[in-house]
């Protein structure tokens, strides 16, 4: 039993290790990702600022989280397909193209909620 939650100790040990690995790749070559980043920051702000429910809070807080996600994700597709090939490919662009589309609809997620929150806040 000490022997298996040493090695699961471990292993989530360089899981962190290769995760801020790619976090700091991705941070010192994405533009997107820092704007994503300051946009978050100024979300969370706003969610602490505000009189917002612990449920509201999450929500609002998580889907940032996601936006940033997605973001490393369409990140990686992009990586990967410039990788394999720079010349223009039908399935390359529709790949990159999808990995877009899911940062945007994770962004629109999240203006939902701010916009649903706020809503039952301050409307009618």
């Amino acid at each position: 039993m000490l022997r298996w939650m040493g090695a699961e100790c471990r292993r989530i040990g360089w899981t962190l290790v290769w995760s801020w690995r790619g976090w700091r790749a991705a941070w010192a070559t994405e533009k997107t990702l820092r704007q994503w980043s300051i946009a978050n920051v100024i979300s969370a702000t706003c969610a602490f600022a505000l009189p917002l429910s612990p449920g509201e809070r999450a929500l609002i807080l998580a889907l940032g989280l996601l936006i940033l996600a997605a973001e490393l994700l369409n990140t990686a597709i992009e990586e990967l397909t410039d990788y394999i090939s720079r010349r223009q490919h039908l399935h390359a662009a529709k790949a990159k193209d999808c990995g877009s589309a899911g940062v945007a609809l994770t962004a629109i997620a999240a203006a939902v909620a701010w916009a649903v929150v706020l809503w039952g806040h301050y409307g009618p």
